[in-house]
């Protein structure tokens, strides 16, 4: 049989994608040559703001002043879990140094980026688990100087629990900016002359696309798309429980895709059954969010064998994969290729998304194939060094020198003869490539 969906998501097309790309182009191109009066303007011309930017210390004592107890518990909880994580993520890299030849000392340093913005969203949700992922980890990696921007809207601030998560996770700086001209005030050092080394964090689509056109620039962690979440299910599974995890993750927008993988027909048709009565019951924004995206972007394949089932999942390289099945340790060592793994009904894509641990701050698009999420290691840079004797330069210079020559260049091949002939001036060395024979 193979592959069947029993249900499919209708193609789409790019035109929001490249009116989005006009726009950001646009923006970013003022914003860089207008500096923070242009960051303002837009500030006002977006979200009505027109209070501070750099944040004052009284905004994080008047948030900590309004918020519960209780919430601060749970905040706390959450950050206490990421910050381990992303320590014992730090703690696994290792400087080295090993002789590969006599006099041939080589080596590997861990240096953490000076300098690192974080994007925090602050639009319908208040996102304050995304500021602990991004300050958090970033802190936890040794980063000097962490500046994170979220934007403020009206009369209002920054929301209160953003404002205290910032703080508990170590920001030294930030800025009440959203969008475009926040990620650029991240990039050019608008506000508090620390131009990023790297920008993290979510976003929505401008967001994303600011951070794809300033890549190079700045380093990023991904280039994200909305959120995405598969999970792949057997027999064993609860439909119930399958369907609200699908609609759970379909909260996220309208575009956001949800995706079951199967190897039970019984249970795809359920869980198709019971996604509109779960959706029906989700309020607001969240219930028409589930809605288009179910509709739009759902889908549900069923496969005869977990190892086709298994090959769907790394084909599409969700965001988010939940495996409900049996034999989870077989699950953990085949599938290949996903942003994060939750294995076992007992856990849930929400989960980590609030407080378990692990990032999710994930690739989308397909971007699981050959990266992984933000971690403190994203913050380090891993430089190499090297140092000879002078008997080690002999062996190394000659072999550079024919390689250099092989590649026709002489220049580089110079920088091997003039040492050879300063530490060894009375002998004779071999530095053209041999001629192929004949």
């Amino acid at each position: 049989m193979g592959e069947v969906y029993l249900k499919q998501a209708p193609g789409s097309d790019n035109a929001a994608g490249s009116r989005t790309t006009e726009t950001v182009a646009g923006m970013l191109s003022e914003l860089d040559s207008g500096g923070e009066a242009k960051s303002r303007e837009f500030a006002q011309k977006l979200d009505a703001w027109q209070g501070d930017i750099v944040v004052p210390e009284d905004w994080f004592r008047d948030a900590e002043a309004m918020l519960p107890e209780s919430t601060k518990d749970d905040l706390r909880y959450a950050h206490a879990r990421v910050r381990d994580f992303a320590q014992r993520q730090r703690d696994s890299q290792q400087e080295f140094e090993i002789e590969l030849l006599d006099g041939l000392m080589t080596g590997q340093r861990l240096i953490p980026v000076t300098t690192a913005g974080c994007y925090v969203p602050g639009g319908r949700y208040a996102h304050a688990a995304s500021a602990i992922m991004s300050v958090c980890t970033a802190k936890t990696a040794g980063v000097e100087n962490v500046i994170a921007t979220s934007p403020a809207k009206g009369e209002e601030r920054i929301h209160p629990a953003i404002l205290y998560a910032m703080k508990l996770s170590g920001a030294d700086r930030v800025l009440a900016l959203g969008g475009v001209q926040g990620v650029a005030a991240l990039a050019y050092g608008h506000f508090t002359g620390h131009p990023a080394d790297i920008i993290v964090g979510p976003g929505n689509s401008f967001v994303a696309e600011a951070k794809r056109m300033l890549f190079g620039r700045v380093g990023i962690d991904v280039i994200a798309g909305p959120t995405e979440s598969m999970v792949v299910a057997d027999h064993t599974a609860d439909p119930a429980i399958v369907a609200a995890d699908l609609a759970g993750q379909a909260e996220h927008g309208p575009d956001s895709p949800v995706w079951l993988a199967t190897t039970s027909r019984e249970l795809g048709e359920k869980v198709i059954e019971l996604m509109p009565g779960i959706i029906a019951a989700l309020p607001g924004l969240s219930g028409d969010s589930a809605t288009a995206a179910w509709r739009d972007f759902g889908e549900v394949i069923l496969t005869d064998t977990r190892e086709e089932a298994c090959a769907v999942c790394d084909r599409y390289a969700p965001e988010h994969l939940q495996v409900q099945a049996e034999d989870l340790d077989w699950w953990l060592r085949s599938l290949k290729n996903y942003g994060s793994l939750f294995l076992g009904e007992e856990t849930t894509v929400a989960f980590g998304d609030k407080c378990s641990g692990p990032n999710h701050i994930l690739p989308t698009r397909g971007a699981g194939r050959y990266s992984g999420g933000l971690n403190a290691q994203k913050f380090v840079k891993v430089l190499t060094y090297q140092r000879m004797t002078r008997g080690a330069s002999r062996g190394v210079a000659q072999v550079a020198s024919r390689i250099s020559r092989l590649e026709g260049m002489e220049g580089h091949a110079m920088t091997g003869d003039v040492r050879l002939a300063k530490y060894f001036p009375d002998e004779v060395f071999k530095l053209e490539p041999e001629a192929k024979a004949q």
